[in-house]
């Protein structure tokens, strides 16, 4: 099994992947393909309390993925 990313959504590392394997290049390509990122209770469902837009930043390879949330918590 996968690793969850997004807990408000229920969306997985795999499905993450897929999605990057399968063109996505950006966060805003993430959340259409994959819904990912588009929920508003990251602090509430996430066990790290925290949004899960850095970590697929960094699935992204994106070199500002420590800049925070950047996802409906801000």
């Amino acid at each position: 099994m996968s690793k969850t990313i997004c807990y408000c959504k229920n969306v997985s590392e795999l499905e993450i992947l897929d999605a990057i394997n399968n063109g996505a290049k950006s966060l805003h390509d993430i959340k259409e393909k994959t819904g990912a990122c588009t929920g508003n209770q990251c602090k509430e469902l996430n066990p790290s309390g925290k949004c899960c837009s850095g970590y697929i930043e960094k699935l992204l390879n994106k070199p500002d993925a420590s800049k925070g949330c950047s996802c409906c918590c801000d």
